[in-house]
């Protein structure tokens, strides 16, 4: 299918999103609920081009539009350029979702530093690579939504994931500085702290220890990828100016 002339006035203003880590999970969830919402949205991938083209596929079906970029997100250059390309093609960037991360549970006496390097470089190189051109645009045009996929393991701590909390709770407070900082140019940056959902993280889990895990949440369910990207979107969209600098837990009474 031909993609629409990003060149035509139209599509120039139409909303542009960016999404890393778009083909599963909670990302393909958000890139498919903005793309419902009126955004072109380019989103990330790194492995899985079959899983990545899929959700191009669906949303053009849908009449929508979105583009997947094959980025490593450990790679700050590479996610810069790419964050960079799309505001030259399109003069904008109305939201940025920073959702890419990945996950290796171990106690910390027996993580190698390639886990702790795999998990601290993605979550936070491609925070970094992403926003930083985002942010400078989002400043020219004095508008725009920062929205930064965080975890509950960033908020209370959990034991085997020392690396990943330690992750998501730098992009906690990455997110309480960078929303002062964009404060005055009328953009908002927020975080989504998610509790247990049902993704393919949860995969590694045995009945027994899914049994446990469930027993620990007041709804006694997990959540699910849409429910995280519906809160996504209204942050993107319709939250109020006035709501920024704030960590959202969704967990289902968890903490």
């Amino acid at each position: 299918m031909a993609e629409p002339d990003a060149s035509s006035g139209a599509n120039r203003d139409r909303r542009v999103a960016v999404v890393s880590g778009g083909s599963r999970g909670i990302g393909r969830a958000v890139v498919e609920h903005l793309a419902a919402r009126d955004h072109d949205v380019h989103f990330t991938y790194l492995k899985d081009e079959v899983a990545a083209e899929a959700v191009a596929e669906r949303v053009a079906q849908s009449g929508k539009r979105a583009t997947a970029h094959r980025v490593d997100a450990r790679d700050v250059l590479a996610t810069v350029a790419m964050v960079e390309g799309v505001i030259a093609e399109r003069g904008r960037i109305d939201v940025l979702v920073n959702n890419a991360g990945v996950i290796s549970d171990r106690l910390l006496a027996l993580m190698s530093l390639d886990d702790w390097q795999a998990v601290l470089g993605t979550s936070l190189n491609g925070l970094f690579g992403a926003t930083r051109p985002a942010a400078k645009q989002m400043m020219k045009q004095r508008r725009g939504r920062i929205i930064n996929l965080t975890s509950v393991s960033g908020v209370i701590g959990v034991p085997g994931q020392t690396a990943y909390s330690a992750a998501k709770s730098a992009i906690i407070g990455f997110t309480r500085s960078l929303s002062k900082e964009l404060a005055p140019y009328g953009a908002c940056v927020n975080a989504v702290a998610p509790g247990f959902i049902e993704t393919d993280m949860l995969s590694g889990l045995s009945a027994k220890q899914r049994a446990a895990a469930m027993a620990r949440i007041p709804m006694r369910r997990f959540g699910t990828s849409e429910e995280i990207a519906g809160l996504v979107g209204y942050l993107a969209t319709d939250a109020p100016d006035y709501l920024t600098g704030q960590v959202l837990v969704v967990d289902g009474g968890l903490t």
